[in-house]
């Protein structure tokens, strides 16, 4: 078995099923484990965005995308010379990653047969299906299994924790220039942390919001999460984003690029760092680097 990943999250859940021997080719975005991009091939490449601006990436995709320019580059020749049996793709949101058609039409070009794997969940649930899919599609059903209990197990224990007590009305905010009103499986990891999002789309894609709206939704609560942002950005994001945020509510910053926004296992940790945030008396604060008060 020779699998490529063009996901960061796809690249997580291989590691985490034991099948990262099998792991050929990875995106150049792939860090959980550390040591992915160094072990394989890089046969994606993307954006240079590194020190820009919420506001300048945002407007250098909106460029990208008004003249039809790729987003994301697929590497044909290294996929050509890998010959992968699976490759781990989606048709999510281009902005995040490869689209399975780009992928579909490179491997028609090259003549490659390999058994493409198109991963979109748009719910928490979906992410945990997709641990079961990769595994059976890539021969660790029953480590997918294992690893799917688990993180149910875990759920359980953050619902027994938090039920029966008041659930903060918590906002997301994916995005602060613009601003981005969360989407997809975030509302689900506000719900399963004990919270009731507000001006969210469940299931469906984050779009853009405004500040005035933002301010009259009536949060308890306020999570930064900018999309692709560690820890350290999303909090000088929040600090900078302060006088625009509703007064005197509770605002966290998150590592939204392991904890909110890319869909593998890593979204449970962010279930109990968010947990810990609107229930600091039931829940066990998290380990360092995952969540920061910024206003309480």
């Amino acid at each position: 078995m020779r699998i490529v990943s063009l996901l960061p999250s796809a690249t997580e859940i291989v590691y985490r099923l034991g099948l990262g021997e099998a792991l050929v080719g990875v995106t150049f975005e792939c860090d959980e484990p550390l040591e992915a991009r160094a072990r394989h091939a890089i046969v994606v490449g993307g954006l240079p965005t590194h020190g820009l601006s919420a506001g300048e990436i945002d407007a250098l995709v909106r460029a990208k995308v008004a003249a039809g320019e790729p987003l994301y580059v697929l590497d044909e020749a290294a996929i050509g010379r890998l010959q992968p049996d699976v490759i781990l793709t989606q048709d999510l949101c281009r902005v995040c990653a490869l689209p399975a058609g780009d992928v579909d039409e490179a491997l028609g070009r090259l003549g490659c047969r390999a058994d493409v794997v198109t991963l979109d969940p748009d719910t928490l649930d979906g992410v945990l299906a997709t641990i079961t899919e990769i595994g059976a599609r890539c021969g660790a059903p029953q480590a997918a299994a294992r690893e799917v209990a688990a993180l149910r197990a875990r759920l359980d224990a953050v619902a027994a924790a938090t039920a029966g007590r008041p659930r903060p009305r918590v906002f997301v905010l994916e995005w602060t220039d613009p601003p981005f009103l969360a989407g997809h499986w975030v509302p689900d990891l506000v719900v399963a942390a004990g919270g009731e999002p507000v001006l969210a789309r469940a299931g469906a894609r984050s779009v853009p919001g405004t500040w005035d709206a933002i301010a009259a939704a009536g949060a308890d609560v306020v999570v930064v999460a900018p999309c692709g942002f560690g820890l350290a950005d999303a909090v000088a994001q929040a600090e900078g984003a302060l006088d625009r945020l509703p007064a005197g509510v509770p605002v966290w910053a998150i590592d939204a690029n392991a904890f909110t926004v890319r869909p593998g296992p890593r979204l449970v940790d962010g279930v109990e760092a968010l947990a810990a945030a609107f229930h600091p008396d039931a829940v066990p604060p998290p380990p360092p680097g995952r969540i920061s008060a910024i206003r309480q």
